[in-house]
């Protein structure tokens, strides 16, 4: 059985509902990186493991979860607590991960958090789920279920990574989606199935999470 965890990272806090979501969908192990563990009290959650250098969880909350949680102290600084997070799963061979938190009233923080979804690309997978907004990443041929006038976005990167689309309302021929020059935003798919041929690099896509939960569709 392939191994799938949730790392709760240190910004805005999901709610309890998509965390409990994730758990049921096999998703077993729950990480929070640093100050995502004072989310997780609010939360009422107890994670598996803290993890990171502890500036930013407060001692009553490491006090209230030592008890019951490991928590794993690296004082490192040449990489983020989400990045050692990641890290130690990768360790531990999982495959998969939800990242909540990532995104929050810091804009370099999220900007980094999605660069991690590229940089650790070829070790383990990496969705993000912020509010309504399911972020994943891809770079070959890809069929996906979908819902008719679905709306989903898709991003590149550089002018190498090229992507052919089938299934969608505004097709893409080979066509690059270099960041800041173009993209696909707001595209509809047309019925329950698209098809994106991507080569030469990563794009990502976004997609609706309340769609796609309540059409079993993650």
């Amino acid at each position: 059985m392939m191994k799938k965890a949730i790392i709760l990272a240190n910004g805005d806090s999901p709610k309890k509902s998509e965390i409990l979501y994730f758990l049921k969908k096999g998703y077993l192990k729950i990480i929070c990186a640093d100050g995502g563990a004072n989310s997780a009290q609010k939360l009422g959650i107890i994670p598996d493991v803290i993890i990171g250098d502890l500036d930013s969880i407060t001692r009553q909350n490491l006090k209230l979860f030592s008890a019951n949680t490991e928590v794993i102290n690296y004082t490192r600084q040449n990489d983020t607590d989400v990045e050692k997070a990641l890290k130690y799963l990768i360790s531990e061979k999982y495959k998969e991960v939800i990242l909540l938190g990532a995104t929050g009233d810091r804009l370099d923080h999220t900007i980094c958090n999605l660069g991690i979804i590229i940089k650790f690309f070829n070790k383990i997978k990496i969705s993000v789920l912020h509010k309504k907004s399911f972020l994943t990443a891809h770079n070959s041929d890809i069929k996906l279920k979908t819902i008719p006038k679905e709306i989903i976005s898709i991003y590149g990167f550089d002018d190498k990574t090229k992507v052919t689309s089938k299934g969608l309302k505004y097709p893409l021929k080979n066509i690059a989606l270099p960041f800041g020059k173009k993209e696909s935003t707001s595209n509809v798919a047309m019925g329950d199935e698209i098809e994106l041929k991507i080569k030469n690099g990563i794009m990502f896509l976004i997609r609706d999470f309340n769609i796609l939960k309540r059409n079993d569709l993650i």
